[in-house]
């Protein structure tokens, strides 16, 4: 029989009890999608990080035999034109990342932390304005990422409500029919196109407006399309997910309320809990697909050519071959060569900044909300449905 993927799971922080069985039994098994279609999947953290790095491996799902995600997806967010536009590798896929990921260095990142604190305890004054218990997501997991991203690339923050909904129509699987996705991802398009070309009469310093003035192709630079394209994909890869981890962060911390007490006791761990609950974190959505050009071993299965593969980072995340006491959140592990972000060439970009996202959000609840504690029994955070990045519906909190 074959497994229906993703995994069903009632719990909104633990893995589905069939990870542990499928490393142990079957690293390399069989499932359907959503769509329908037959791929294969990696739970392993040797065969995740295997292909996740092999630069022959395609992550764009463009070919007539690559398998469909979702029964809306024609293209989608892995396969689509748009996703094509941006270089999928070689010399072109690194000028991009280099050109874009001047943006997102440590350096960067440390300029930002004061500007992310003030946003973040403004964004906790206004929740403890409007009284107890708050949704914890809604008043500062959303919008914390969403104002620092919107800073980055000049867009106005008062436009965040339209770029969620684009992006939730790009990055969920079974919410939307094809019609409105089309018309979600054309207004989203439209509004980028307009965006530049008033960055192109009044530049500002913000990423767009210097991939702008890095000229074209023949300058070193990017066609218009493709720094229009990158403008939409950072939009939604760099509210989305970060947005969707403070929440499940916070809530693993909260979940054994001793972890929250060991941080306020310790703030100098802030930052190994935030690499641990990123790799703890069991309910991160899709996990990566892989379309395999050629026929490819992993783990001992040799994969014909034309196999769409997915990569569940979660799972490997919780491999016990690769993490001592993989299933202990553990705030002071180190090293920990987590997968969260990927692995290789295409290892997330904008990494730096989700980190110091969330090592701000987490030093300035601390601090401003030492009281912290779930307003929910653990067992009431419900899941968000069809989400290609995972994430909780809310957090209900209280101090």
């Amino acid at each position: 029989m074959t497994l229906a993927y993703p995994i069903p799971n009632d719990t909104a922080l633990e893995p589905p009890a069939e990870w542990a069985k499928l490393r142990g039994e079957c690293p390399v098994a069989h499932v359907q999608l959503p769509s329908g279609d037959q791929a294969t999947l990696l739970t392993r953290y040797e065969d995740v990080k295997q292909v996740l790095a092999d630069p022959r491996l395609s992550r764009l799902l463009n070919a007539p035999d690559a398998a469909r995600l979702s029964d809306t997806d024609d293209g989608g967010l892995f396969s689509s034109e748009m996703a094509a536009i941006i270089p999928d590798g070689g010399e072109e896929h690194q000028r991009w990342r280099r050109l874009v990921g001047k943006w997102f260095t440590a350096k960067r990142m440390s300029a930002l932390r004061p500007q992310m604190a003030r946003i973040a305890e403004q964004l906790i004054d206004e929740m403890v304005e409007r009284g107890r218990p708050a949704d914890l997501k809604a008043s500062l997991g959303f919008p914390l990422p969403v104002y620092v991203i919107c800073d980055m690339l000049g867009v106005p923050a008062a436009d965040r409500e339209r770029f969620s909904y684009w992006s939730d129509t790009l990055l969920n699987l079974t919410k939307y029919e094809k019609s409105e996705i089309d018309a979600a991802q054309a207004e989203f398009f439209q509004y980028m196109s307009d965006h530049l070309a008033a960055k192109r009469a009044e530049p500002g310093d913000d990423l767009l407006s210097e991939l702008i003035a890095a000229g074209g192709p023949e300058d070193g630079g990017l066609t218009e399309l493709q720094v229009l394209v990158t403008g939409m994909a950072l939009l939604v890869a760099g509210h989305e997910t970060t947005a969707n981890m403070i929440g499940k962060m916070v809530a693993m911390l909260l979940a054994d309320r001793t972890r929250w007490e060991r941080l306020l006791a310790d703030p100098s761990l802030i930052r190994t809990a935030v690499e641990e609950s990123l790799r703890f974190d069991a309910n991160s959505g899709f996990g990566l697909p892989r379309y395999l050009p050629e026929e490819t071993e992993v783990g001992g299965t040799v994969l014909p050519k034309g196999t769409t593969v997915i990569c569940s980072m979660a799972a490997a995340n919780r491999d016990e071959g690769a993490f001592d006491a993989a299933d202990r959140l553990d705030l002071t592990r180190s090293p920990n060569p987590h997968l969260a972000f990927g692995s290789g060439a295409h290892s997330c970009l904008g990494q730096a900044l989700a980190r110091t996202e969330l090592q701000v959000v987490l030093e300035v609840l601390l601090r401003k909300l030492p009281t912290l504690v779930l307003a929910v029994p653990v067992e009431e955070l419900e899941r968000l449905d069809g989400l290609a990045v995972g994430g909780l519906l809310k957090l209900p909190v209280r101090w």
